[in-house]
């Protein structure tokens, strides 16, 4: 028998045991994962804030209690991590995971910066083959992904040309918010901090910005607009709109990336942005642009039909034949041309169509315990992000950029943009 230092029997990759999992933000969008994770050992949950931290208490209450993730992560018994923290210590908590041959569950985005979504994916890439990642784009297992990219490599709008993303939040704030006395007791304003540079409290990274979204979870619609503590749109609903098309592409990273929209802040991620990307050629298409579009920008439509307006958060492919438009859950092709009649275009069998997606994180879990194969693991997502946090990068930059993909630098232009790469606080070290 193999004893792992866990203590498991058989060690993690049994499937009949259980993984010792720690919770890391333990309530808010924590409550999604709570139904998978009773299914397993929850042995650590951690959070900032007392009364938070009380609440998951009631469901785990055999797990040891924690308000520093970095003291946590060194209880001797885990196997794995769920990370539901804010947007500013994910690439933080992922790296010491790793380090600590954790298999780790993010909620995205991974990291914060294009330094933070590259080291990851490149440490995961060391230990792919003995430790299991996912990131939460928990979309990604709805069926209409695979039928869209079914569609795509099957070549039903014929070869593919250009490729967009979008997204139709416009929250927006005139910088961060002046301080405003004391935190509550229950918070430790210094551990929500965390590496990020340090400000007052106010409510105001924690007041909800819609009102039906008044709930816990949603506070992330507050301080990820601020450069310290989030990437605005992409972090929120970006990683997961850009994930209905990237996972069609096959793609690998840009050798260029640009953008435009609305003037620059040096405390606010923008609002309104187009950033598009050159994606170089592959086995089965050729280079292609990739664009993303958020806020009141918005791509123009192939057809007088389609009101983009009408879909908040979806995706298009143009190609030599057609476009297809969709969105989480729908899809409708656009045939043009002067013979435009498909019949280039055969559809699959029945039996070459992809099998419905497991549950996202029943998935990780089996996988932790088995092939190490993940949907949206760290590289997958992980490239998909270093080219959306480009895409910043040249927004802050006010330029074009062309960026070396194999050493992960930017060709010609200073690699010290916030988007890029960040300084943290004493203490606070990403290889932890």
């Amino acid at each position: 028998m193999l004893i792992m230092p866990s203590g498991s029997l058989f060690g993690q990759s049994s499937a009949n045991n259980k993984l010792n999992i720690a919770l890391i933000g333990a309530y808010g969008r924590a409550k999604a994962h709570y139904n998978v994770l009773k299914t397993q050992n929850v042995v650590a949950i951690c959070d900032v804030h007392d009364d938070m931290l009380a609440k998951a208490a009631k469901e785990f209450p055999n797990a040891k209690r924690y308000k520093d993730w970095r003291k946590a992560l060194d209880q001797q018994d885990i196997d794995a991590v769920v990370v539901c923290t804010p947007d500013h210590t994910h690439g933080h908590i992922a790296s010491w995971s790793l380090n600590r041959d954790y298999h780790v569950f993010l909620e995205k985005p991974l990291g914060n910066c294009v330094h933070e979504a590259r080291y990851n994916r490149l440490k995961y890439l060391d230990k792919k083959d003995k430790l299991a990642t996912q990131v939460g784009t928990q979309r990604h297992a709805g069926p209409n992904f695979a039928r869209v990219r079914e569609l795509i490599k099957d070549g039903a709008i014929g070869e593919i040309k250009d490729v967009h993303a979008w997204g139709n939040r416009e929250l927006r704030s005139p910088g961060y918010p002046e301080p405003a006395g004391k935190a509550p007791k229950a918070l430790d304003w210094d551990l929500w901090i965390g590496p990020s540079p340090i400000h007052g409290y106010s409510d105001g990274y924690f007041a909800a910005q819609i009102p039906s979204y008044d709930r816990p979870g949603s506070n992330c619609l507050s301080w990820n607009r601020f450069w310290d503590f989030g990437c605005g749109q992409i972090g929120d609903m970006g990683a997961h709109t850009m994930d209905l098309v990237w996972n069609a592409l096959d793609a690998d990273l840009p050798t260029t990336a640009e953008a435009k929209g609305e003037a620059y802040s040096d405390e606010t991620v923008p609002v309104d942005m187009h950033s598009w990307f050159m994606i170089p050629a592959n086995d089965w298409r050729g280079e292609i642009r990739v664009n993303w579009w958020q806020g009141a920008m918005k791509p123009k439509m192939p057809n007088k039909f389609i009101d983009v307006s009408k879909i908040g958060h979806g995706g298009m492919f143009i190609g030599s034949e057609g476009a297809l438009v969709c969105d989480f859950t729908t899809r409708a092709i656009l045939p043009y041309g002067k013979v435009a009649d498909m019949t280039y275009y055969e559809p699959r069998s029945k039996k070459k169509v992809a099998p419905p997606a497991k549950g996202f994180q029943e998935e990780w879990i089996d996988a932790a315990k088995g092939n190490k194969k993940t949907s949206c693991n760290f590289d997958y997502n992980g490239k998909m992000m270093e080219m959306m946090f480009l895409g910043l990068t040249a927004f802050s930059a006010g330029e074009k950029l062309k960026y070396d993909g194999k050493k992960g630098k930017l060709i010609g232009n200073n690699n010290a943009y916030k988007p890029f790469k960040k300084t943290y606080r004493d203490g606070w070290p990403l290889n932890g």
